[in-house]
């Protein structure tokens, strides 16, 4: 993939696959500590212990619609690639925990990409799940969360082009601020 926001997004879809109703995605980028990490944390059906065991194998996959599953191993090789590691913690019946470290200077690490294009994406096509969002640079945090949008919009779809343009331009600015996505 040509840049993490899209093993973000695939690794997302995966909590969405596996019935997850709350993600949290947390970004951070310490250029003190040349890391940037990210992790997706889901409260989906999780796995047993032997898929876990076996998930970096392409042909280990929960999909019935095709034998491969190239996005896990994919995010491994890259992030290996730059000097960083795959962590992966599940419990059955309670959730997933993936974290990705990527070194910030590695001549290899992809870009960051365009986050708040994601975080928009995963929120236009998926209304009914709530995104809590974190991003933390050596400048500050951001913090974005759908529930505390649907509470202001009540009976209104967070999906509607107005608020979906409203939450990318807010990600955007609060990204400015604290130097985010510049990695």
């Amino acid at each position: 993939m040509r840049d993490i926001s899209l093993h973000i997004l695939d690794i997302v879809q995966n909590s969405i696959a596996a019935q997850g109703t709350t993600i949290y995605i947390e970004i951070d980028e310490d250029a003190e500590k040349d890391l940037l990490t990210f992790t997706i944390s889901d409260n989906g059906v999780g796995m047993d212990g032997q898929m876990v065991d076996h998930i970096f194998n392409p042909f280990c996959t929960t999909r019935t619609t095709r034998k491969v599953g190239l996005g896990l191993p994919l995010l491994k090789a890259s992030a290996e690639g730059s000097d960083g590691y795959v962590h992966i913690e599940s419990k059955q019946g309670e959730g997933t925990q993936i974290k990705a470290a990527f070194k910030i200077s590695h001549i290899d690490r992809p870009p960051l990409g365009k986050i708040d294009e994601t975080i928009v994406t995963l929120i236009a096509c998926n209304p009914d799940i709530d995104f809590i969002y974190t991003h933390i640079t050596n400048r500050g945090k951001f913090f974005f969360d759908t529930r505390d949008i649907k509470n202001k919009i009540a009976g209104i779809s967070i999906a509607q082009p107005e608020i979906l343009k409203f939450i990318g331009e807010y990600i955007e600015s609060g990204l400015k601020k604290i130097g985010g996505g510049a990695t």
